[in-house]
C-alpha cells in the first residue's frame, strides 16, 4: 500500500465508508494521512467538584448512590444522574440515552468526562464520556486525536483507518532534501505522520506540526514559483487600451473613487496595456470598494473585443455581482450582454448561457466555479477576475485561464494580510492595495455583551426596523444540538418571532437550504420585504444590502476574528448609522479580550496583527482564520516564522536547480507532482 492508493484499499472501508471518506476530501490513503486531527481530547488527572472550571473539558471521579433516572422532554429522552462530593453536587445529564440507566451501576465508582457549566445555579456536566477506573488508568495523560466527521462518519472510524493506514504504509524515503532538514530543525516526515495523529506527549506532537507546517507551506510556494516562472514572461495577447467607457461609468457615479481606488485603477490599466500579461491582487478591507474597480476592469476589456470573466466562491455572491455590475452598467447607458451562470441553473439555461458565452455574445461572464467546467468554452477571453481568492485553490483560477489565450487575472481579497505575509502567499501576482475607505462612510459602531443584555438587543431591533431599516442576527449552527447550548437559526427564528412585534417579517437562512430557496430569500431579504435575517455565516461573504444597520452575532466567541470582521463587513453600506453586537455566552477572560479588539477597531489589518499578538505563534489549539488559503494544518498568522523559512528554502532550490533535475530533488519533485493532483482533487469537491 501506498499514499495513492485509494481508502478502499483498508480492511473495514467499503464503497459507503469510502463515499463518507469523499464528503470531507478523502479519497486515497496520502490525503487519509494528510487529513490531521483538528484538536485531542488530553485525558488529564480527575479534578474535585470544588475546583471545576466552567468551559472546559475536565474529569471527575464519582461515588454513584442510585440509578439513573429517565424522564421525557418533548422528543427527547433526558437520562440524569447527581453525584456529591464534600457537599458540592454535580448534576450529570445525557440526552436519548436510555440505556445508560441499566449501565451504570448503584454503587461502583466511574471515571465522567465532559464539559462543565453554570446553570442556575447548579454545576452541570452535559453527555459526560463514562469510563471504569481501570479504563481510565490506561488514558491518563495521553493525547486521543479528534477529527472533522460528516453524517454518518465517527471519530472511531477514521482513527481506525489511519492506525492501519500508518501500520501498512510502504516506507518511502523523506522528500525533503537533508539539508533543509537539518538548517530548519525539522523531524522525519514518516515520524512526524505518526506524532500528528497518535502523539504520546505534547512535547512529540509540537516538533510533528512543526514538519507538516513547513511542508505545506513550502510545496504551496514552490509551486507558485514555478506558475509565476511560466506566467510572468507571457507575452500580452490581449492589450488593452484606454477607451472611453470606464470613463462613462466613473462620470455616472454618485461618488468619486478614493485617492487609493484611483491609484490601484491606474496600475490595472498599465498592466493591461503592457507588454506583458496582467497578473495582479487588489487587496482591500471589506467595504473599500474593490467591486467598482472590478467592473472597470471589465468595461475595459469589453471595449476593446474581449470577453471577461468574474468567478465568485458562492451563487448568493455571484448573483449580486451581476446585479451590481447590472446597475452599474445602466446608470452610464452601456448596453452589454452579460451572462450569469451558475449551478443551479436548468439546462436549457445553462445551455443558452454555454451558447451565448462560445459565440462571443456574452461581453460579460459572471457565475461560480460552473465557469471552469469544460461544457464551458469562451470565444475570445481577455481578463479573469476572482473574488475573494482564498476561497479558491490556485489551481481554480489558473483553470479558468486556461479557457482563454493566457487572459489577465485580477484577484480580489478582503482577508487582512499584513503585506509581507501576501508577499509570500500571493507569489506568483503582483499587489496592489485599497487602504483607504470611501469618505461617505460611517464608521460602524460596535459593543460585546452577555446574554444578559438580549432584552436589549430585542428592543434596539424593533427601534430600528420600525424606522424603516433591516438586520442581520448570526447563529452558529442550522439546527438544536442538544449537546450544544449555542444558538441556532432555525429555534432562534421562532423564538424571535414571539418576542418581537408582529409587524417584523422575519426569515432564516443556511447553507443547507436549496440554492432556488436561498435566492428567493435573498431577494425578499434586499428588496425590503423580510426585515430580519436569522442566518449561518452563508452571509458571510459579498452580500450586499445598503439599507441593513445592525449585525448581531451570537456566540461570537465561536468564530475567528477575521470572520466575525468579515461579517461585521455586511452593514456600514448605507448613509445611516450601523451598529455590530457581539453576543457571548462565556465570561472566559481570555476570549472576552480577543472580541474587545473588533469593540476597538474597524480595521481588519490591525484587527489581525492583534489577534497574532494575543494568541502568539504556535498556538496550537487557537482560533484559526476562517477558510484562508488552502492550508489543513498550517496558519499564515501563528506561523508566520515557518512560512518565511519555507520560502527562503524554496526561493534557494528554485535558485539551485529550478527544474528539480538533481539526484537528491527526485523524491521532492515527485510530491510536488503529487500535491498539484491532490489540489486539482480537492477542488473537484
Amino acid at each position: 500500500m501506498n499514499t495513492v492508493s485509494p481508502v478502499t484499499a483498508l480492511k473495514g472501508v467499503g464503497d459507503k465508508t469510502a463515499a463518507l471518506f469523499h464528503r470531507v476530501g478523502v479519497d486515497t490513503v496520502g490525503e487519509l494521512l494528510s487529513y490531521y486531527p483538528r484538536t485531542y481530547d488530553v485525558y488529564e488527572k480527575p479534578v474535585t467538584f470544588a475546583t471545576l472550571e466552567p468551559d472546559r473539558v475536565q474529569t471527575v471521579k464519582g461515588f454513584v448512590h442510585r440509578v439513573p433516572e429517565n424522564k421525557k422532554a418533548g422528543r427527547l429522552t433526558v437520562t440524569t444522574a447527581v453525584l456529591e462530593e464534600f457537599g458540592t453536587y454535580l448534576h450529570l445529564i445525557w440526552y436519548n440515552m436510555p440505556f445508560l440507566r441499566n449501565s451504570i451501576q448503584p454503587g461502583k465508582t466511574y471515571f465522567f468526562r465532559g464539559k462543565v457549566q453554570r446553570k442556575k445555579g447548579r454545576l452541570v456536566m452535559e453527555h459526560p464520556e463514562i469510563y471504569s477506573p481501570e479504563d481510565y488508568e490506561k488514558l491518563l495523560n495521553s493525547l486521543q486525536p479528534v477529527y472533522g466527521l460528516t453524517a454518518g462518519l465517527s471519530n472511531k472510524t477514521v482513527t481506525k483507518a489511519v492506525r492501519q493506514s500508518l501500520a501498512d504504509l510502504l516506507p518511502e524515503a523523506d522528500y525533503l532534501p537533508g539539508k533543509i532538514r537539518t538548517e530548519q530543525r525539522l523531524v522525519e516526515y514518516s515520524h512526524a505522520l505518526r506524532a500528528i495523529h497518535f502523539p504520546a506527549t505534547q512535547e512529540e506532537l509540537l516538533p510533528a506540526r512543526r514538519r507538516l507546517v513547513f511542508d505545506e507551506f513550502f510545496l504551496f510556494i514552490l509551486m507558485l514559483r514555478r506558475m509565476k516562472e511560466q506566467t510572468e514572461s507571457l507575452k500580452n495577447t490581449c492589450p488593452v487600451r484606454r477607451g472611453t467607457w470606464p470613463s462613462r461609468l466613473l462620470a455616472s457615479l454618485p461618488y468619486a473613487l478614493t485617492g487609493a481606488q484611483q491609484r490601484v485603477w491606474e496600475e490595472i490599466l498599465s498592466d493591461m496595456e503592457g507588454a506583458t500579461v496582467m497578473n495582479r491582487l487588489v487587496q482591500g478591507d471589506v467595504g473599500s470598494g474593490k467591486t467598482v474597480i472590478a467592473v472597470l476592469a471589465l468595461l475595459a476589456a469589453a471595449e476593446n473585443g474581449y470577453q471577461g470573466a468574474l468567478m465568485a466562491p458562492t451563487e448568493v455572491l455571484a448573483r449580486q455581482h451581476a446585479a451590481s455590475a447590472g446597475e452599474l452598467l445602466e446608470k452610464c447607458g452601456l448596453r452589454l450582454s452579460m451572462v450569469l451562470l451558475t449551478g443551479s441553473m436548468t439546462a436549457r439555461e445553462k445551455r443558452e448561457a454555454y451558447e451565448k458565452i462560445e459565440s462571443g455574445e456574452a461581453a460579460i461572464v459572471i457565475g461560480t466555479h460552473a465557469l471552469i467546467q469544460e461544457k464551458v468554452h469562451f470565444y475570445n477571453l481577455g481578463l479573469v477576475v476572482t473574488d475573494e481568492q482564498h476561497r479558491f485553490g490556485v489551481r481554480q483560477r489558473e483553470i479558468l485561464s486556461e479557457k482563454g489565450r493566457a487572459p489577465h487575472v485580477l484577484v480580489m481579497s478582503a482577508t487582512p494580510i499584513p503585506r509581507t505575509l501576501a508577499i509570500i502567499l500571493y507569489g506568483d501576482l503582483d499587489i496592489s492595495v485599497i487602504d483607504e475607505m470611501p469618505a461617505d462612510r460611517l464608521p460602524v459602531k460596535n459593543c460585546v455583551v452577555d446574554e444578559n443584555w438580549r432584552p436589549n438587543a430585542y428592543r434596539f431591533l424593533e427601534k430600528e426596523t420600525a424606522a424603516g431599516h433591516q438586520a442581520y442576527i448570526i447563529c452558529p449552527m442550522v439546527e438544536e444540538n442538544p449537546e450544544l447550548e449555542i444558538e441556532n437559526v432555525v429555534d432562534y427564528a421562532e423564538k424571535l418571532k414571539k418576542a418581537l412585534n408582529p409587524s417584523v417579517t422575519i426569515e432564516y437562512l443556511h447553507g443547507k437550504m436549496k440554492p432556488a430557496q436561498k435566492n428567493d430569500i435573498m431577494e425578499r431579504f434586499a428588496s425590503g420585504d423580510i426585515k430580519i435575517l436569522v442566518s449561518t455565516t452563508v452571509v458571510e461573504v459579498g452580500v450586499n444590502v445598503p439599507n441593513t444597520t445592525v449585525m448581531m452575532v451570537e456566540n461570537a466567541e465561536r468564530f475567528g476574528l477575521a470572520q466575525l470582521h468579515q461579517l461585521r463587513g455586511r452593514v456600514g453600506r448605507g448613509k445611516s448609522q450601523s451598529y455590530c453586537i457581539f453576543m457571548s455566552s462565556t465570561d472566559n477572560p481570555n476570549t472576552r479580550k480577543r472580541l474587545e479588539i473588533l469593540n476597538k477597531s474597524n480595521d481588519g489589518f490591525y484587527i489581525a496583527s492583534e489577534d497574532l499578538k494575543l494568541r502568539g505563534p504556535g498556538d496550537l489549539f487557537g482560533v484559526r482564520q476562517s477558510g484562508l488559503l488552502e492550508f489543513r494544518i498550517g496558519d499564515v498568522f501563528t506561523d508566520a516564522d515557518l512560512l518565511k523559512a519555507a520560502s527562503d528554502e524554496a526561493a534557494r532550490i528554485e535558485c539551485e536547480d529550478p527544474a528539480l533535475d538533481l539526484e537528491e530533488h527526485q523524491a521532492l519533485k515527485k510530491r510536488l507532482a503529487q500535491y498539484r493532483e491532490e489540489g486539482i482533487r480537492r477542488m473537484s469537491l
